[in-house]
């Protein structure tokens, strides 16, 4: 786990709890033939990459937010 860079390693668990989520929906979906449940968890996978991507990219035009200071 050590040899892998940074990056994936910051993103490697969003990755599996991601394929996890599709995986156990489709369990849901063909196996335990629970339709509603299984699309509802396949919902999860976009939700879980998004938190991802929310948390893992960098604010980078912080300084160009306005201040909440008046500037008259």
């Amino acid at each position: 786990m050590k040899s892998l860079p940074l990056s994936l390693r910051l993103k490697l668990p969003f990755l599996v709890a991601g394929f996890a989520s599709f995986l156990f929906s489709v369990y849901l979906y063909f196996i335990q033939d629970e339709t509603t449940a299984g699309i509802f968890v396949g919902l999860w996978v976009p939700s879980i990459h998004s938190l991802g991507t929310l948390l893992l990219t960098p604010v980078d035009g912080a300084s160009d937010l306005p201040s909440s200071e008046s500037s008259s």
